[in-house]
């Protein structure tokens, strides 16, 4: 019953859910309960835990039976009297099997532990490993925090820097500021002062009074303010027409970017230009305190900086470090002169403040400095190539002076000569200074005149002496033999040679080998280009020494032998021939030689035995001083001594080789006189005898013009191809785009002697048959300055120097060095690299790429072949250099041309070369001219033939064909 009233009583209505000893309750305990108040007034009551209970695990003694029975006990003894025991027996019941729980896990634990302790100790190893492990953990984590302290101590000190990088900045951000507020309170200052100054209005009430408003009485100005004013009034109005004079010429670094350079310059040389740029310095604190001269000069350097801007490429030569630094010191100093110009308005009065003029100042004078070092450089290389061309023009004054030109003709030259030395003298005199400029002028043209060749000898110090008692006798002999060798030219001149046979043609080729004299066309084409051309006896000299020495040694042989009155009578035969042709019959030194070497008396002598060679040589002794030129006298003198000396038979047969060489040398002297007697008349004659000559092998069919006409095709084609590069609308109209025959030849005559060698046969045109020696040397020259201005224009650019610069002495050892080739000499790399390298020190890597390409250069130069693309360049350009000068039709453009190589070698990269070049081009003009003077029918006719194939050629381009008009 009890039980059944407990199930059915109702439901508690305690905030907590009844557990289940609640429930188990008596009837009688529910029926004590008290009776709960309602919600809103319990609440008033209730105290809120501070923390809620968790429901724990199943082992919780919270949530035992005992302790939900003693939970519940406890609220029955609040509401009855409920005994304690029970609750108090379950409890402990309680806790004490909890305990006994929690020791068992506690007890299996430490056995766990027991055992894993057990078999660690068991293991050593293990023991050892943790050990590695734990050191390399240990090293690992050292390492770490190494890595990790240098990370942080780089991020550190780039925290710092840029720290200090911020600490400067706004350093300098608190300057301007600092600046710009003085600024502020200055002006502030100045209007507060100026307001005081003026006469303010008294306060009135706000209603108007009955009385009439009385006008404000300004208060007098003194003078002294009145002064300053008119004057700062004056001078903002100067300052803003100075402001207004600059922006109206428009002047900006986009304006002369996109002008021509021409034009450019134009504009910055006008007065006005640099009027108001001086202005405008001034009013920037640019040119305060500088003289008319200086200010001049300040002004121009700073309006180079816009032409710096603009057109570097027309202004600099070379792309280096100097060159970059000024141009990066021009653009800050153009942006910081426009932003204090932008800052100059009508609010300022134009006035520039402190800060903006000392940022341009700034800016100013390092530019200057900069431009004045690249302008110091510039100058010496520039100043350096004008003497050069002073001195060109000098040695060409010199060689027309000595050489045989029409009065007429070198009295324009010296005229033209003159004006332009003046014009590079003055020039000279701007950039070094008057005293300076005479100086290395002088020095130069010292210099000049001393390496030239010195001239071979001639007049009384080459003619050979005679035997003549008195001088009129020996001017008499002398007028005489010049007669009879001109009359002998002239005959021989006159006429063609006769055909000969083939015997006898083939005794004058054998007789060529053992004479010097060439054959009279060669001879008179020699004078024309050179009239002090003396015949050179090294083209024989080894093959008749040769012979010679053959003679002497079969003599020695027959004195061995017993047979020597043979050779000796043959041996005085060929002296007492060879001295007989040095004199003219009839005079007494020839009638001496003639009765003391007689064959016959030389033959019965040696029969007798009687024959002695001692007075012989004795008298070989005497004879020879009276017969040969003054500047033999040491050799003559030489021989003379060692004839009179006594000596065994090998020296008596030397003294006879000696004897036979020196009386040659003799005999050369001798026709180098008649020779340079005759030559007037010979060069007079010269144009002539060639052009028959010429027309003599062409009618007997030796020589045909094949060749010529296929090198003048070439020529023309190639001039006519460049005029329509020049002008691609084909302007016919003009001069410059129709080459006339003369400009054809000379283009020709360029490419014969400024190329690659060899010069093959196939190349040569029949009418410069006889230049191909002169041609294939200037080949081997030309190749010889290409390679040597490529290597030296590769130091310059490797070393940071200007082209321009002139390195002379390094350019003549090397031009001495590869004098006899380029790779001769497996050592000439090396020499060559040596040559540079002592007197421009360089770094290893420089030097290294320096043997590299010296060592390329040098290979395809002895190979013939120009591959390289520096060498390639020069070559093109040594021959347009070389081409412009010898096209030159007139003397005045011949000077011009003249006087402008040298500057334009100088920008080519070949300023080292002036003289090999304007050797070069004075030999080609000598040969176009006695060429063309010989050969200019055959020019003419081979011109207008190819004139008239071409003519017909368009001509028939422009007809219609019948078939094409028949359709139409």
């Amino acid at each position: 019953m009890s039980s059944d009233r407990a199930h059915s009583a109702p439901p508690a209505t305690h905030d907590e859910i009844p557990e289940e000893d609640a429930m188990l309750l008596s009837d009688d305990a529910a029926n004590s309960l008290p009776v709960e108040p309602p919600p809103r007034i319990a609440a008033r009551f209730r105290r809120p835990s501070t923390t809620r209970r968790k429901s724990s695990a199943a082992s919780s003694r919270r949530n035992s039976f005992s302790s939900q029975h003693s939970h519940q006990s406890n609220r029955s003894l609040r509401n009855s009297c409920q005994s304690h025991h029970v609750a108090q027996h379950l409890r402990r019941t309680s806790i004490l099997e909890t305990r006994k729980a929690r020791l068992a896990d506690r007890a299996v634990h430490a056995e766990q532990v027991r055992l894993r302790a057990a078999a660690l100790a068991k293991a050593p190893s293990r023991s050892s490993n943790s050990e590695e492990r734990a050191l390399a953990a240990q090293q690992a984590r050292e390492r770490h925090l190494a890595q990790v302290a240098a990370a942080c101590a780089e991020e550190v000190r780039k925290a710092k820097k840029v720290a200090e990088a911020m600490k400067e900045k706004k350093a300098a951000e608190e300057r301007r500021y600092r600046l710009e507020m003085e600024e502020k309170h200055a002006e502030a200052e100045r209007r507060r002062q100026e307001y005081k100054r003026n006469t303010r209005r008294p306060r009135t009430g706000s209603s108007p009074t009955t009385d009439s408003p009385k006008k404000p009485v300004r208060q007098p100005l003194s003078q002294d303010a009145a002064a300053r004013r008119i004057q700062a009034a004056w001078r903002a109005r100067r300052r803003r027409r100075i402001v207004e004079a600059w922006s109206e010429l428009g002047l900006s670094i986009d304006k002369v970017h996109d002008s021509s350079f021409e034009d450019i310059t134009v504009l910055l040389k006008d007065d006005k230009v640099e009027e108001t740029t001086g202005q405008i310095m001034s009013l920037l604190n640019l040119l305060s305190g500088e003289e008319d001269a200086s200010r001049r000069q300040a002004v121009r350097t700073f309006l180079a900086a816009y032409l710096i801007l603009g057109h570097p490429a027309h202004i600099f030569t070379r792309d280096g470090d100097q060159e970059q630094d000024l141009i990066t010191k021009a653009k800050d100093l153009i942006i910081s002169f426009e932003s204090a110009l932008s800052k100059l308005t009508a609010s300022n009065y134009y006035t520039p403040s402190p800060t903006w003029l000392e940022t341009v100042s700034m800016t100013y004078g390092p530019y200057v400095s900069a431009f004045n070092d690249w302008k110091a450089l510039d100058s010496s290389a520039l100043i350096e190539t004008m003497i050069a061309s002073f001195v060109n023009l000098d040695a060409i004054w010199q060689t027309i002076k000595d050489g045989d030109t029409v009065d007429e003709v070198a009295n324009e030259y010296r005229n033209g000569i003159r004006d332009n030395q003046a014009i590079l003298l003055s020039k000279i005199k701007k950039l070094a200074g008057p005293e300076r400029a005479l100086v290395l002028i002088r020095k130069a043209i010292r210099e000049s005149r001393r390496a030239r060749p010195k001239k071979k000898p001639s007049g009384e110090n080459a003619r050979p002496r005679v035997a003549i008692d008195t001088p009129a006798a020996a001017s008499a002999m002398a007028e005489e033999n010049a007669a009879r060798q001109t009359q002998t030219a002239t005959s021989q001149l006159a006429a063609p040679e006769s055909p000969r046979s083939d015997a006898s043609q083939q005794a004058t080729s054998l007789a060529k080998l053992f004479t010097n004299v060439p054959d009279n066309r060669e001879l008179v084409h020699e004078l024309s280009i050179d009239s002090e051309f003396r015949i050179d006896p090294s083209p024989t000299a080894d093959l008749r020494d040769a012979l010679y020495r053959e003679l002497c040694s079969g003599m020695l042989e027959a004195f061995e032998t017993g047979d020597s009155a043979t050779w000796t009578v043959a041996m005085a035969e060929l002296i007492r021939a060879k001295l007989l042709h040095l004199l003219k019959p009839g005079n007494s030194l020839y009638s001496l030689i003639e009765e003391t070497v007689d064959p016959e008396l030389i033959n019965n002598q040696c029969r007798q035995g009687a024959f002695s060679y001692d007075k012989f040589f004795e008298f070989m002794a005497s004879i020879l001083p009276k017969l040969c030129a003054p500047f033999r006298d040491a050799e003559v003198k030489a021989l003379a001594d060692e004839l009179q000396t006594e000596g065994d038979l090998p020296e008596m047969i030397e003294k006879v080789f000696k004897l036979l060489h020196i009386i040659d040398l003799l005999s050369l002297d001798y026709s180098n006189f008649l020779l340079s007697t005759a030559a007037p008349t010979l060069i007079q004659e010269a144009p002539g005898y060639e052009q028959r000559m010429f027309a003599h092998d062409l009618e007997s069919g030796r020589l045909t013009l094949k060749r010529t006409r296929r090198w003048w095709r070439s020529a023309a084609v190639n001039m006519h191809t460049e005029a329509d590069r020049r002008d691609p609308w084909n302007n016919e109209a003009s001069p410059i785009n129709r080459p006339t025959p003369q400009k054809i030849y000379a283009r020709g005559l360029v490419d014969l002697a400024i190329a690659t060698p060899p010069l093959r046969e196939s190349e040569l045109p029949e009418t410069l048959r006889l230049d191909y020696d002169r041609l294939s040397r200037m080949r081997a020259e030309a190749l010889r300055i290409v390679t040597i201005g490529g290597i030296l224009l590769t130091a310059k650019n490797l070393l940071k120097r200007d082209v321009r610069s002139q390195w002379r002495p390094e350019a003549n050892r090397l031009w001495e060095t590869l004098k006899d080739g380029f790779l001769n000499d497996p050592t000439n790399p090396s020499k060559v690299l040596s040559l540079i390298e002592s007197a421009h020190p360089m770094p290893p890597s420089t030097r290294a790429q320096l043997q590299a390409t010296i060592t390329r250069l040098l290979t395809q130069a002895e190979s013939g072949r120009v591959s390289d693309p520096v060498t390639k360049v020069l070559f093109q350009r040594l021959k347009t250099n070389v081409f412009n000068r010898v096209s030159a039709s007139s003397s005045g453009e011949r000077v011009r041309a003249a006087s402008t190589a040298t500057e334009g070698l100088a920008t080519t990269g070949l300023p080292e070369f002036v003289g090999q070049v304007g050797d070069m081009v004075d030999l080609l003009g000598k040969i176009s001219v006695v060429d063309r003077s010989a050969h200019g029918k055959w020019y003419e006719e081979i011109a207008e033939e190819m004139e008239r194939l071409s003519t017909d050629g368009e001509e028939l381009s422009r007809t219609p064909s019948a078939g094409s008009s028949t359709t139409e």
